[in-house]
């Protein structure tokens, strides 16, 4: 009997778990969702919690429910962004980095990778040069990487204390996550996928804190 009622109780520990997980997945992409739609921030720390916490079982629960794969991602990169926004901008432009995938390359690129990544020649071809040309003169120190091994080889070697990143969806939450000590922040690109990837680059300059003083230029930050 005692061995019986410890199994019942078990189970009934068992079912109550899997129900408040169910909850915590569904109030946090429910939550994740206004954030999105609304630019609306409801207990920032404890969803970001939530989402690292439960980072898997979200992304297999939002694929259950026949939502859109970059959810999850989505919702990461927006709360880290508004989290950390107050303490990037209070750090010093030379103490920040900047990653680039190489992947917004022209086809036609001619620049050389080097172990710190791509050196580019800033030849006009695709929208790296533009970034890059803006963000030096603020101070940034700019990387083109090819991925996260040549990231991981930068930041040992490198003295900073904030990031900005720029990938698709996935890349880019996982990115901040392991970069959580350095305040980052990331702009998603607008066309994803291996090869002639695209970023809007006005939002890259408006999220480093970039202000046009020459209106004629606009054209070409779209």
């Amino acid at each position: 009997m005692i061995t019986e009622s410890i199994f019942i109780f078990l189970g009934e520990l068992i079912t109550i778990g899997i129900i408040l997980l169910l909850l915590i997945l569904i109030i946090t992409l429910v939550l994740g969702k206004i954030l999105i739609k609304k630019n609306l921030l409801i207990f920032p720390k404890v969803m970001l919690l939530g989402l690292d916490a439960f980072y898997s079982p979200l992304k297999k629960f939002s694929k259950s429910l026949g939502l859109d794969k970059t959810l999850v991602d989505h919702i990461g990169v927006e709360l880290r962004n508004k989290v950390n926004e107050k303490k990037f901008n209070k750090i010093p432009n030379d103490e920040k980095l900047i990653f680039l995938p190489h992947c917004l390359r022209a086809a036609d690129c001619e620049a050389k990778l080097t172990k710190t990544g791509v050196e580019c020649t800033e030849c006009g071809r695709c929208s790296i040069g533009i970034i890059k040309s803006e963000a030096e003169p603020m101070g940034y120190t700019v990387f083109i990487v090819p991925g996260s091994s040549f990231i991981e080889r930068i930041i040992k070697e490198q003295h900073f204390k904030a990031v900005v990143g720029i990938a698709c969806y996935e890349d880019l939450n996982l990115m901040m996550m392991n970069l959580s000590d350095f305040a980052p922040q990331g702009v998603l690109l607008n066309q994803d996928g291996c090869f002639l990837t695209k970023v809007k680059v006005k939002e890259v300059l408006d999220k480093i804190g970039y202000e046009k003083q020459d209106q004629t230029k606009q054209t070409t930050l779209t």
